[in-house]
């Protein structure tokens, strides 16, 4: 584990900063080759989108962090807020704003968005697994102790060791990496079965709220549960899962109404199987 890889003059490389770069790019390549390959054109636009979700991405996952987990430390330290390298990045409010990003881009520039969406939906899910390489490299999103032999160890200068020392953790940001891939290839593997526009996003968040509810629970960075019930990410996981869900089963049925109001020579507002 090297959170620095190299200096230029005092100026530090860190593996936090390039791998989190290398995910946005990566999963902007795979998203690129899932829009062509889908044979809409939209690939013409995945560049921008990767750029503009990207930062929004970042901007997000950072404030979502300082406001919902940390404000009680940042109210008074205002200058670190950029500080990531401290730890301090929420996936879920990467996801949000990112996602609220591509959807604006979409509608100002007359996409499918609902379409778009299940198209890159791999692709978002593949970034957050890289992303979490970035996480264990910096020794951030970190487990509690295991109470075992077993676990991670982190260095001296990581976060992780400077809440819990030399006690062995739960791999949480790892595991969460693997079942994110797993997911990336459930959703590569849903495109050939039947299902309506909106399913397939509607399937990531499912997975994705469902994988992070459960690891939650051997998460240690934070402790404190909301309503003496859930962490917050478990909370906004169980809302999003709901939602996901409750759109999943209601889209054909509302695809289906859609069709039968309008005229059939009207395609655009027929529901769409991939």
């Amino acid at each position: 584990m090297h959170q620095y890889l190299f200096f230029i003059g005092d100026f530090p490389i860190r593996a936090y900063g390039l791998v989190l770069s290398l995910s946005i790019i990566l999963a902007t390549g795979v998203a690129y080759f899932l829009a062509k390959a889908d044979g809409r054109g939209y690939e013409r636009y995945i560049v921008d989108l990767g750029i503009y979700c990207g930062a929004a991405g970042l901007l997000g996952a950072r404030l979502w962090d300082v406001f919902f987990f940390d404000w009680g430390y940042y109210r008074y330290h205002l200058t670190e807020l950029l500080n990531v390298w401290q730890g301090g990045m929420a996936i879920q409010g990467g996801i949000f704003l990112g996602v609220l990003t591509g959807i604006i881009y979409a509608e100002r520039h007359k996409l499918d968005t609902v379409h778009f969406l299940d198209v890159i939906a791999p692709a978002l899910i593949l970034g957050q697994a890289l992303g979490r390489c970035a996480n264990l490299l910096n020794g951030d999103a970190f487990g509690a102790p295991t109470g075992l032999p077993f676990g991670i160890v982190y260095p001296g200068t990581t976060l992780a060791h400077q809440t819990y020392g030399d006690q062995p953790l739960w791999p949480a940001e790892v595991w969460e990496g693997q079942l994110d891939m797993v997911i990336f290839a459930i959703l590569l593997l849903y495109r050939a079965f039947p299902h309506v526009k909106g399913q397939a996003f509607a399937l990531y968040v499912m997975l994705y709220s469902a994988a992070r509810f459960a690891l939650e629970y051997l998460r240690g960075d934070y402790t404190e549960l909301v309503l003496g019930l859930f962490h917050s990410a478990q909370m906004t996981g169980v809302i999003a899962f709901t939602l996901a869900l409750v759109a999943y089963l209601a889209l054909p049925c509302y695809w289906r109404h859609r069709a039968a109001k309008n005229p059939p020579a009207n395609s655009a507002s027929e529901p769409t199987k991939h």
